[in-house]
């Protein structure tokens, strides 16, 4: 799979977790993307709480920086107008940081596809009207 793809927290999770269900279909996915992979500081921010108490967890997704398989080119405060109003039409979703971020970076590269576990996304639409295309586990 060539670029455009935008990670969400849960895979890159599973992807550093042995003991996430979804370990290995994430394995298997990373194995076949080309990176860089683009994700934003949300993700990170929550994929380094998720991991927290996991030895070397942490320093596993600053590793995936390091190494340029992840890369973070948004910028929230350019586009803090619409990821505030991403938030406000999806509270009741609810939709976090991280999601509305990941939406709102759909909405710049119509090319790309989000990785992710989150069942949202396909409540989630980029452009008020775009269905997001999506790269999720099998029966999810």
């Amino acid at each position: 799979m060539k670029g455009g793809v935008l990670v969400d927290t849960g895979p890159l999770v599973a992807s550093i977790n042995r003991r996430d269900r979804f370990h290995t279909w994430t394995k298997v996915q990373l194995a076949e993307m080309e990176p860089p992979i683009f994700t934003c500081e949300a993700v990170l921010a929550e994929a380094c709480f998720l991991l927290r108490n996991l030895p070397g967890g942490s320093s596993a997704v600053m590793e995936f920086l390091a190494r340029r398989i992840l890369e973070v080119p948004f910028r929230l405060e350019e586009h803090a107008g619409a990821v505030a109003s991403l938030l406000q039409k999806y509270m009741d979703a609810p939709m976090s940081l991280a999601d509305a971020c990941l939406v709102r970076m759909s909405e710049l590269r119509e090319d790309s596809l989000v990785w992710t576990l989150d069942k949202h996304f396909r409540l989630y639409r980029r452009h008020a009207r775009q269905v997001i295309p999506t790269l999720m586990p099998p029966g999810s």
